[in-house]
């Protein structure tokens, strides 16, 4: 009996053994003093590399982020938005801000220092901020440096303190645990946003994190007037005119009123950013609680026979087969393209026609100023163009071309053509008052377009939209650009 007795105890014992993970295999997890299994890497560990051979399927999948393709509507090529086919009206809609001197096609998350480092939106007078969603590096510096990470210098104080460290572009350590390979988030703006919402974050679950992760930084934001420290925009929500209405209040409260001053039409503006998380969250999917990684990180199977999750973040488009047939099935998924496509091709074309308005208003304001119309309804008109650039831009610094919300994105749009147009109505009954000739103010705009449109280099194209009839109502603001 005692025989038996002792013989289940040594069963039981390997069983234990073997479930905790006491023994060591090459590239895999080892166990810690509390049988909690870690990688073995220290938690301060930066370097993507460094996880190459402990897991190096994900690591491959995760490379393949170098492939510079293009999609109908998107893509990952490394191109000027300004380019004829894609958003030529820019240089005039960014006017005295970054954004008209360089705004490119976002491409895989492996250069995002290259390009950082690289872009002319980057100056001697831009901040820690700027650095925040591209380095790996970026958690230990705000762990060290505490607020003044923020409004440190980029080119003296950032960029050389990253290089020091080590870092990597966008990648394992953002996301992971380095010695657990638990989802972690790592940028404090975003749990500070959540909770001024009310949303508990002491707990999220596993599907939650799977989308927190990507959150942390494909949101809206702006930087604080105080110190520079990159604050989200939710407290009243998510929707765009949640957003807005965040920015005409609380932010202005706080001290941040714009993010640029309009050249053409003097108004104060603000730029938006990448808002997926925000998009999705109130989209069919997000309230349906499917996850970013759903879509873009879908499971798939490498070297014939192991499961991982796709660390090769792209359009869905090019892994429907995993990504859309594991909720939709695979019998109709050329239909579901073409679906994609139509939804796509509507917001781009209703994208067009608010950027078309809009840019049409900038250059009304502009005659009311030179026209000598009182200030009064200057600032209305000034006022709504703000906002039907805001509602248009919400949609156009989204990478889904309108996907990730449809309804969504088309009554954004359709806002941002109701508030321009309200802006060229206001301009139109004084300018009428004061003797304009309409018709010359409408030549003249189109004048103004092509001179854009035509001017071959890039940096330059801005210039193109002031002259003469249209000149500058605001000095270039040396502000620090987002991104």
């Amino acid at each position: 009996m005692n025989r038996l007795r002792y013989g289940a105890y040594l069963l039981v014992l390997a069983f234990v053994l073997i479930v905790t993970g006491c023994s060591k295999d090459s590239g895999e997890k080892t166990a810690n003093a509390a049988g909690q299994k870690t990688t073995g890497l220290s938690e301060n560990e930066i370097s993507n590399e460094a996880f190459k051979d402990l897991f190096p399927l994900q690591y491959n999948s995760y490379m393949k982020n170098k492939k510079m393709e293009d999609t109908k509507y998107n893509g990952s090529v490394k191109r000027s938005k300004y380019d004829p086919d894609k958003e030529p009206l820019l240089p005039i809609l960014f006017n005295g801000y970054g954004f008209a001197t360089e705004y490119n096609e976002d491409r895989g998350h492996v250069y995002a220092l290259e390009d950082i480092r690289n872009v002319k939106r980057i100056t001697d007078k831009s901040v820690g901020s700027c650095y925040t969603c591209k380095s790996t590096a970026v958690p230990g510096m705000i762990k060290e440096m505490g607020d003044s990470y923020w409004g440190a210098n980029f080119n003296q104080v950032i960029w050389p303190k990253g290089e020091a460290m080590g870092h990597s572009p966008i990648g394992c350590s953002d996301c992971h645990d380095p010695k657990t390979m638990d989802l972690r988030v790592t940028r404090p703006s975003f749990y500070k946003a959540l909770n001024a919402q009310g949303i508990d974050t002491s707990k999220p679950t596993k599907n939650e994190m799977r989308s927190y992760v990507c959150g942390q930084c494909h949101v809206e934001y702006h930087f604080a007037a105080s110190n520079s420290e990159v604050i989200f925009p939710w407290n009243n929500g998510f929707k765009p005119e949640d957003m807005y209405e965040y920015y005409n209040t609380i932010a202005k409260q706080n001290g941040f009123e714009k993010d640029w001053v309009s050249s053409i039409s003097g108004t104060p503006m603000l730029k938006a950013q990448h808002p997926e998380f925000e998009t999705n969250a109130s989209g069919p999917h997000g309230k349906a609680s499917v996850s970013c990684a759903d879509c873009h990180m879908p499971y798939e199977r490498v070297d014939g026979k192991r499961k991982i999750s796709s660390h090769w973040w792209t359009s869905p488009l090019k892994t429907m087969q995993t990504s859309c047939g594991q909720c939709h099935g695979d019998r109709d998924l050329d239909k579901l393209k073409d679906r994609v496509y139509e939804i796509q091709e509507a917001n781009v074309s209703a994208l067009h026609e608010a950027q078309d308005i809009s840019t049409t208003a900038h250059y009304y304001i502009n005659k009311m100023i030179t026209s000598g119309v009182g200030q009064e309804k200057i600032k209305e008109a000034q006022e709504y163009v703000r906002k039907g650039q805001w509602y248009w831009d919400i949609i156009a610094a989204e990478n889904s071309s309108g996907f990730h919300n449809p309804q969504g994105s088309m009554d954004s749009l359709r806002i941002s053509v109701e508030a321009s147009n309200k802006a060229i109505r206001v301009a139109t009954e004084e300018l009428i008052k004061k003797g304009v000739n309409l018709d010359e103010v409408n030549a003249e705009i189109e004048k103004v377009k092509k001179a854009v449109a035509d001017e071959k280099v890039n940096e330059k194209k801005k210039d193109q939209a002031v002259n003469s009839y249209f000149p500058a109502q605001a000095p270039v603001v040396p502000a620090t650009p987002k991104k």
